[in-house]
């Protein structure tokens, strides 16, 4: 037996990976089972060339050991193995990566693809056991050595004996703590666990010898009995579902991944299945649901896609690959081209990713768009769910996501009854229409009997009826659709005066300005102005905010922030030929009192109308049944 020290500073490096490096205990056996699978992917190549391996594809397997009371958790594979100088150059060197050594020397042969690339995946064993050996084979070796660390006081090499070529990595793990159960590691379960979780599409069977039951021989029909026995089981599935031609895969086959996988009950609405080649090349298995998760709209929610580098999981939210405005795809990608950082557990920030995030992107619109313009009905679906969350992605990021996001907004339709989107607004305005129309708040009823949206359809003009808090929100992000601007039919000038017209409204008003005066008098600082307007049909006041904000953003930072809220002015305005205002202007002169009760009428009229809370309900009911005496 020979003793050595760990070279390369590799005991500093040692202790700062278990400590640092690795922040899940439980990653280590997708480590040593992707080495593994590495191993005999070498000798998988070896064979292509070499009659003499002997094995076939169907042969190649990694499997588990357990012995619980030794506490002793063991790897093995019949890969290609180690000779003693490269068990003393992987083992004993940190950051010595065998497998990234093969990749380079065969790059120009072939693409091969290997997963371990960094050489420090075999130390995270040390998180979990106090000492690990390694008997490793080389093929068309006669010699097997042994390796053997505790991690700390370097490590010993002697000779020792194997069967067959190949690996065992052997690792007695850890006493239990209060806070750590390592013991875990040694039950069936949790093993089953992990290996469905990070190495399920490991390419070769993942064994482990179980406990398993069958019916005796020979027992009576009406007493069954039963004996246990032990047998290999295979935990990994080794095929990929996004790694299969699209066309041999069944909507059934897609449900099933989808729910198993992402714990959903409901069926997706759209599956996307990708296979992307060029500068980077990756595979993607993308779901949208039909249903918001219950926290999708809190900060508890996890956005991203599961992440594998050639059937290896290695992160499971990866937020770099999907876009906030479609942070509701559920799905998976899977990509040999990646840089990964040491520990395989954080994606750098990089050019691959982001060109697989782009595709992504324009995938998933393509094929919402797709939805809305062949699958209505389950575009609304789609929209009821996840709608809110397009529009906060058109006017997040001060509008950056715009294009993205425009063409698959929908908003409700004063005239038509129904969602649409703002091309099929554009696309149906009546003649001579030069604005689209909206009106924000909180019911799509109340809004479509508001005065100005009466007006607008007299004249034949359609109005879109906000009701999200964030909708209003859009026509300031967006500025114009089809190079036609938004108009807020409560805020700004409808313009659907002649000039003419305007000019008697000028001259009414001026005729009209002591009664303005009045009302203006009357009402004091509950109002900023009193004016006429033409906009107002059959109604004879309303109130319309003072420019820079409408009363539906004054309400939502009243709600998101009290401290910062601040009342919008209030203008009342009038209908000069209603005549409610005319009996006004009457009694100003032979009733002032009345007059004033009258403009005190209007003005809580006009609140109700735009939706506004009464200042003092009593006073206003008392003012209604004074005035009916």
């Amino acid at each position: 037996m020979e003793k050595h020290q760990f070279k390369a500073e590799s005991q500093r490096l040692l202790d700062l990976m278990i400590h640092s490096i690795y922040t899940h205990q439980e990653i280590f056996l997708r480590e040593i089972i992707s080495n593994a699978s590495d191993a005999i992917d070498k000798l998988a190549y070896t064979a292509l060339t070499d009659d003499k391996v002997g094995l076939s594809r169907g042969d190649f397997a990694i499997t588990l050991s357990v012995d619980k009371d030794a506490r002793r958790l063991t790897v093995s594979d019949n890969g290609i193995g180690m000779d003693r100088q490269e068990m003393e150059e992987n083992l004993g060197t940190i950051c010595k990566s065998g497998s990234l050594g093969f990749k380079q020397a065969m790059e120009k042969q072939e693409d091969i693809d290997i997963i371990g690339q960094f050489g420090v995946g075999f130390y995270s064993a040390f998180m979990v056991a106090d000492s690990v050996s390694v008997i490793s084979k080389k093929y068309g070796s006669e010699q097997a050595y042994l390796w053997t660390s505790n991690g700390s006081d370097g490590y010993t090499m002697e000779e020792t004996t194997r069967d067959a070529a190949g690996t065992d990595i052997i690792m007695t793990l850890k006493a239990d703590t209060e806070d750590e159960k390592y013991s875990e590691f040694l039950e069936e379960y949790k093993l089953r666990e992990l290996v469905h979780k990070y190495s399920d599409y490991i390419r070769y069977p993942i064994r482990m010898m179980v406990t398993k039951s069958r019916l005796k021989e020979d027992c009576p029909e009406d007493k069954p009995e039963y004996e246990s026995y032990q047998d290999w089981d295979t935990l990994n599935s080794m095929v990929p579902l996004w790694q299969k031609n699209p066309k041999e895969v069944g909507e059934e086959e897609y449900e099933r991944f989808y729910r198993e996988k992402f714990y959903d009950f409901n069926k997706p609405l759209r599956t996307i299945h990708m296979n992307a080649e060029g500068t980077v090349s990756f595979r993607a298995l993308l779901f949208i649901p039909g249903k918001a998760p219950y926290d999708f709209y809190t900060k508890d929610y996890k956005q991203g896609l599961q992440l594998y580098s050639s059937g290896v999981m290695i992160m499971d939210n990866c937020e770099e690959l999907l876009p906030e405005h479609f942070r509701f795809v559920r799905g998976v990608v899977d990509s040999q081209d990646l840089s990964l950082n040491i520990s395989r557990e954080m994606l750098q920030h990089n050019r691959q990713v982001s060109i697989i995030a782009r595709n992504i992107e324009k995938k998933i619109k393509s094929e919402l768009l797709s939805m809305l313009e062949n699958d209505r009905e389950k575009y609304l679906q789609f929209y009821e769910a996840f709608g809110r969350q397009v529009k906060y992605g058109c006017v997040g990021d001060y509008g950056a996501h715009k294009d993205a996001c425009q063409d698959l907004l929908l908003f409700y339709s004063n005239r038509q009854q129904k969602l649409i989107t703002l091309k099929e607004y554009v696309d149906s305005m009546a003649e001579g229409q030069e604005k689209i129309y909206y009106a924000p708040g909180e019911s799509a009823d109340r809004l479509s009997k508001l005065p100005q949206v009466t007006a607008l359809d007299g004249k034949g003009y359609d109005v879109l009826l906000f009701g999200d808090e964030v909708d209003e929100f859009v026509p300031q992000t967006l500025m114009t659709y089809g190079e036609k601007k938004f108009c807020n039919v409560v805020t700004e000038d409808l313009e659907l005066q002649s000039e003419e017209e305007k000019k008697e409204m000028d001259a009414k008003a001026e005729e009209m300005k002591s009664l303005l005066t009045f009302v203006k008098d009357t009402l004091g600082d509950l109002v900023k102005e009193v004016r006429l307007s033409a906009n107002l049909g059959a109604f004879a006041a309303c109130m319309t905010p003072d420019a820079g904000m409408s009363f539906e953003m004054e309400k939502y930072m009243k709600r998101v922030n009290p401290d910062m809220a601040f009342p919008v002015g209030r203008i009342l305005e009038l209908n000069a030929d209603h005549e409610a205002v005319t009996a006004m202007e009457e009694a100003m002169v032979s009733d002032p009192e009345k007059a004033a009760d009258y403009a005190r009428l209007l003005y809580g009229q006009a609140e109700l109308m735009a939706d506004l809370p009464l200042e003092d309900p009593a006073a206003y009911t008392a003012l209604v049944c004074k005035l009916m005496k």
